[in-house]
């Protein structure tokens, strides 16, 4: 009998869109490979309507919140269908900016100085005063602490643009990260079931690589792979990936997200549902390493379980 998957999409956060497309790629390599697809869409139905009994396991094409942030697997695990990707908790720690920041920290994952403000000091204080008294100087990069796909994201040259970003941010985020900001290389590393696949280098034509470098052709962002680095700082970057896959307990399929400069690595975030569509880095990176798409979304149904 074939394997009956559910394909989790869409959703309510502000990445629906991108989940749409991964899902609806997704769909198709399930499809290709045998198994028997459904698609579930949250935004559509709460979760708990799903049927368990007619769904053997749940791929989760969600990103964003709700769907990347522990919310949707604690579903998952409440029904006791196995799933792709990362569980609840780790789910949660990856989202979380500053959680996990302070677990690279704890295991000596460099990742750029920073400091979180939430709405309530912000209110109460001088951004000026701030930003001093926590020893951040300009240029900074304003994010809110629980978004992907660079929404949100901010690079303040001036203390003008610091000022206006976060009097704009501030009253659509509860808690928003200071972080200084790292000229470098823009260097991205997929890692599948604990084992780095390997490490793209991407320039992108805009300012940074923020939700539009990422996902529309138009913006022209190159795409080197391998990354141009040397073999010393190649192996070392894919070392430090897996090290935080491990330490934050992540299943199936990540993507960390490093800036490289005076040949230090910086960790920017891990990703714990890295984007599946055409331009995406992990299929890629995968094809690149002589993995074709279905194969990779094998792999991830292959490692669906609970209690992860």
């Amino acid at each position: 009998m074939k394997k009956r998957i559910l394909v989790v999409l869409g959703g309510t956060s502000r990445e629906r869109q991108v989940s749409l497309n991964t899902g609806k790629a997704c769909v198709k390599a399930l499809k290709k490979i045998g198994y028997s697809v459904k698609t579930f869409d949250p935004a559509k139905k709460l979760l708990n309507n799903i049927d368990r009994s007619k769904v053997d396991i749940i791929f989760n094409a969600l990103h964003g919140k709700d769907g990347e942030d522990g919310n949707a697997q604690s579903y998952f695990e409440y029904l006791r269908i196995p799933y792709t990707h990362s569980g609840v908790i780790s789910s949660m720690n990856a989202m979380d900016k500053e959680i996990s920041k302070k677990i690279f920290n704890n295991h000596n994952i460099i990742t750029p100085n920073s400091f979180i403000l939430n709405n309530f000091k912000y209110k109460k204080n001088n951004l000026i005063t701030i930003i001093k008294k926590n020893k951040l100087k300009l240029p900074i990069v304003i994010k809110p602490t629980n978004e992907g796909s660079s929404i949100g994201v901010k690079i303040c040259k001036n203390f003008k643009e610091l000022e206006l970003n976060t009097q704009s941010l501030i009253k659509q985020y509860k808690n928003l990260m200071f972080e200084k900001f790292i000229n470098g290389q823009e260097i991205q590393v997929a890692v599948i079931n604990g084992k780095a696949l390997g490490a793209i280098e991407l320039k992108p034509k805009r300012i940074f690589y923020d939700y539009k470098a990422k996902y529309e052709k138009s913006a022209k962002t190159v795409h080197i792979m391998p990354a141009n680095i040397s073999n010393t700082n190649y192996n070392k970057v894919l070392r430090i990936a897996e090290k935080a896959h491990r330490v934050l307990k992540c299943r199936g399929v990540t993507r960390c997200d490093f800036k490289l400069s005076n040949n230090k690595f910086y960790l920017l975030e891990i990703n714990t549902q890295p984007g599946m569509t055409n331009l995406s880095l992990v299929p890629e990176i995968a094809k690149y390493k002589g993995i074709s798409f279905e194969s990779l979304v094998k792999k991830m149904v292959l490692d669906a379980s609970i209690n992860r």
